[in-house]
């Protein structure tokens, strides 16, 4: 379908395509401390993951943040998706989880990649969605249907982050 049939409208938000990895050892996760010298999140913990470029389905976009933020190859498969309301755009969030296949474990211009127990995950410095949404992760098995949630901020400011079903 051209571009010109695609139904775009000023009274929907335009989705900007991103990915987040959470691979996963035992009860442990690989996360990533944002790098101090970050623009958004210096210091906080996160999943790794950033923009689907121009060309990319979101598998290969995955893989390619996997090695570029921590030196891994991973097994990935799809845990679900999050449509992040930021207003007048949005963040279509594929979320990965995986198992590492190979590589060496390294940090990147983002940060410090670190395996961290899943216990400890809420009294680390972290982005504000990583508990609620590594719950939901913690929860599924690889061949589980995938989620689907959407997050947002209510009426006094505080995060949602909504699961289907």
């Amino acid at each position: 379908m051209p571009a010109s049939e695609q139904g775009i409208a000023q009274d929907r938000y335009f989705v900007v395509p991103r990915t987040a990895i959470f691979l996963r050892e035992g009860d442990a996760y690989l996360l990533i401390r944002g790098s101090a010298s970050k623009r958004r999140w210096p210091n906080k913990y996160n999943g790794i993951g950033g923009h689907v470029d121009r060309g990319e389905d979101v598998l290969s976009s995955a893989t390619r943040e996997l090695r570029e933020e921590t030196g891994l190859e991973a097994d990935l498969w799809l845990c679900g998706t999050v449509i992040v309301d930021a207003g007048d755009a949005g963040v279509g969030l594929y979320v990965f989880s995986g198992t590492a296949t190979g590589g060496a474990l390294r940090a990147s211009p983002e940060g410090t990649p670190e395996w961290v127990a899943y216990e400890q995950v809420p009294s680390l410095p972290a982005v504000e969605d990583l508990p609620p949404l590594l719950s939901r992760i913690h929860r599924m098995h690889r061949g589980d249907a995938p989620f689907s949630g959407r997050s947002f901020y209510d009426q006094s400011g505080r995060l949602q982050l909504v699961f289907s079903a």
